[in-house]
């Protein structure tokens, strides 16, 4: 339980300052911003929860993890369990807060949703939004692989990680506004509603995909050499 409750609080954590910066303070700092609050919340994560649950704060890593062995199949669900319910109650606590700025209003600004095609930031199509989830959810989840092997250097993990995420978040955010985690995209979608519901679908998808990819290409030909 210790383990789950880790989980929920750490994506509550990204939710939260993640989202947050883009709903909150999005005007003020920008696409790099953004992308550095994404970073710097699982980066603190790893070192606050990363000794009590490995801090996943993320299904698609749970997934992989699974896939590669790492995780028993109880705590995989646990831990989903764990992070959806997390995310629901940072995305809550968002919109909570920026509802007390006067003309706020969740379905017009919305609180930090995933989209593609018009609710893209930049118009992006539904076929570029699935290749880059599924390509940088890869790319992502390699790093994880590696950077949390015995043979890495240790202690360097949660700063690999998250420079990782900031990467990600960079090329991403005019994309899907990134999401290579499905409770990240979660919580937002169930209180934004509408688009941002039904398209829900593709963020869940394509970051188990490429989740999935990475687990099986590290296992089968980086495992035993790292």
């Amino acid at each position: 339980m210790q383990k789950y409750m880790a989980e929920l609080i750490g994506t509550f954590a990204l939710v939260l300052f993640g989202c947050g910066s883009a709903v909150l303070a999005g005007a003020h700092i920008g696409f790099l911003g953004i992308s550095l609050a994404f970073g710097l919340a699982v980066l603190v994560m790893v070192y606050a929860i990363g000794p009590i649950s490995g801090c996943h704060i993320n299904p698609a890593i749970t997934i992989a993890m699974r896939v590669a062995g790492k995780i028993g199949s109880k705590d995989t669900i646990g831990y989903i369990v764990a992070q959806c319910i997390g995310a629901i109650i940072g995305a809550a606590v968002l919109l909570a807060i920026a509802s007390g700025l006067p003309g706020y209003d969740c379905a017009v600004n919305g609180l930090g949703q995933n989209g593609f095609g018009a609710h893209s930031p930049d118009n992006y199509s539904m076929v570029s939004g699935l290749v880059f989830e599924v390509v940088l959810t890869f790319v992502f989840l390699f790093v994880i692989f590696g950077a949390t092997h015995k043979s890495a250097p240790q202690g360097f993990a949660g700063i690999a990680i998250g420079l990782t995420l900031v990467l990600i978040h960079l090329i991403g955010i005019p994309v899907t506004g990134t999401s290579v985690n499905p409770a990240r995209s979660l919580g937002p979608a169930l209180l934004v509603g509408g688009p941002a519901l039904t398209q829900l679908w593709l963020f869940i998808v394509a970051p188990i995909v490429g989740g999935i990819l990475a687990a099986l290409v590290w296992m089968g030909l980086f495992e035993k050499r790292a």
